[in-house]
């Protein structure tokens, strides 16, 4: 994604080679998102992502790594991590954790149809009961305890009617996360980040989904909430689309029905996702890591989406 790290062409030919996976034959740093640095590798084996972790450290990483190998053993459409030959799927490379992954094929879609997000919605579920098994554990890193450190950093750095809104909903998700109600909610691995450049399709088909650096333990509605205000959002008005909500919806509960509580605290966990994603992208934006190619996305899309949420955007 973004590229902190860079490498020479014989660093990534080494490297390759140490793996098994033969001798590059291209190599190019990606440019977009703004987490770690990530390379796409072709050799005569097949095509490859090399991601440097930059945030991420060598005692975060398994969890995130071994679930992609769960799920991908499961035949899941997820990047599958390379091992070495001592079975080894976290690597070192340049000082950094590093990971090689196969290329999943396909291309992400910016306006997605009625059939891609039921699609998407079916997958989301299938990822939710295939992982509900993984035994290893760890809090969504960037839940309510990131949200409650980070709201006080940022704050000094926006307008007063951004605080008031940062702070207003930061106690109304405090308060939803100790209800009886949220208690009830299912639980277990989510990706937590499943946007549309996350997910690849061939035509109409899935194909692929990607970057689970942001997963954790918590609550699936999260997740469903978090999916829904990215695929399911008209544009610069940050409304929902019915009809892209409802296919989205129809297609994970063709897997796994939503519980009552999980039907009741839908409207919350809405909020939730749009309130986790505008505070990063307000960490991201007034508290930037220095990159060699670097594009900071739009904190005031997801404000905007908050709003309309919230009942003050008519």
């Amino acid at each position: 994604m973004a590229v902190y790290t860079e490498l020479s062409v014989d660093e990534v030919a080494a490297f390759f080679q140490a793996l098994g996976l033969g001798q590059p034959n291209s190599v190019c740093g990606s440019t977009s998102g703004i987490e770690n640095t990530n390379y796409f590798v072709g050799t005569e084996a097949g095509e490859y992502v090399l991601t440097l972790f930059e945030r991420l450290t060598f005692e975060q990483l398994p969890f995130y790594l071994h679930l992609m190998k769960h799920l991908a053993a499961r035949r899941m459409p997820v990047p599958d991590p390379v091992a070495n030959v001592r079975g080894e799927i976290l690597h070192s490379l340049k000082g950094r954790p590093a990971v090689v992954v196969n290329r999943l094929p396909g291309e992400s879609v910016t306006a997605p149809t009625d059939s891609q997000c039921r699609a998407v919605g079916e997958m989301l579920a299938q990822m939710h009961v295939v992982g509900s098994d993984y035994p290893r554990h760890q809090v969504n890193p960037r839940g309510l305890e990131w949200w409650n450190e980070v709201v006080p950093v940022v704050g000094r750095r926006v307008s007063d009617g951004q605080w008031s809104l940062l702070t207003s909903e930061l106690a109304f998700q405090n308060q939803i996360a100790v209800s009886s109600t949220y208690e009830q909610l299912p639980k277990g691995p989510v990706h937590a980040d499943l946007f549309r450049d996350n997910v690849l399709f061939d035509g109409g088909h899935l194909t692929g989904v990607f970057d689970f650096y942001f997963a954790g333990c918590d609550a699936f509605l999260f997740d469903i909430a978090v999916s829904l205000n990215d695929w399911c959002v008209d544009g610069c008005a940050g409304r929902q689309h019915c009809e892209r909500a409802a296919a989205f919806l129809g297609g994970y509960e063709s897997v796994r029905a939503l519980t009552p509580a999980e039907r009741t605290l839908l409207p919350a966990m809405q909020r939730a996702g749009a309130f986790r994603f505008w505070l990063s992208r307000l960490w991201d934006l007034h508290l930037p890591r220095e990159a060699a190619l670097l594009n900071a996305h739009d904190p005031g899309h997801f404000e905007r989406i908050l709003r309309v949420l919230r009942g003050e955007v008519a």
